[in-house]
């Protein structure tokens, strides 16, 4: 997993349109991969700095979780049923959601876009 995440920022920073759609998301959340927390700093809608949780007490704007299974599934290029979106995931009881979602629910496309950018990684075998 640690692959992908140092992919992300690379990935979503390359992407014109998830920048067009991010222009506006200035904050840091928390990716929860199973035991395994990074803290994804945004800035303008680029990924500044995507590193492991190193404290207890740091933690984003809002978290997302899910086992290492479930992230490895949703970042297969053809996902299945269940995995192949947040909502979804969340909606199966495969993902949690916490803290202040308001600018997740502002940004929606493209936090959707940037949790999935790992599937061009695996798809382009960087794994």
């Amino acid at each position: 997993m640690e692959n992908l995440m140092d992919g992300l920022q690379a990935v979503v920073n390359e992407n014109a349109a998830l920048q067009h759609w991010g222009r506006w998301v200035s904050l840091e959340f928390l990716l929860g991969v199973g035991n395994t927390d990074y803290l994804i700093r945004i800035k303008e809608g680029s990924v500044t700095d995507v590193r492991l949780r190193s404290l207890q007490i740091e933690s984003g704007v809002f978290t997302i979780r899910a086992a290492a299974d479930v992230w490895a599934e949703h970042w297969r290029p053809v996902p299945k049923r269940d995995y192949h979106d947040l909502f979804s995931m969340l909606s199966a009881g495969l993902a949690q959601l916490d803290g202040d979602i308001t600018p997740l629910m502002q940004n929606l496309i493209y936090f959707k876009g940037l949790i999935a950018a790992p599937r061009s990684i695996v798809d382009g075998a960087e794994v």
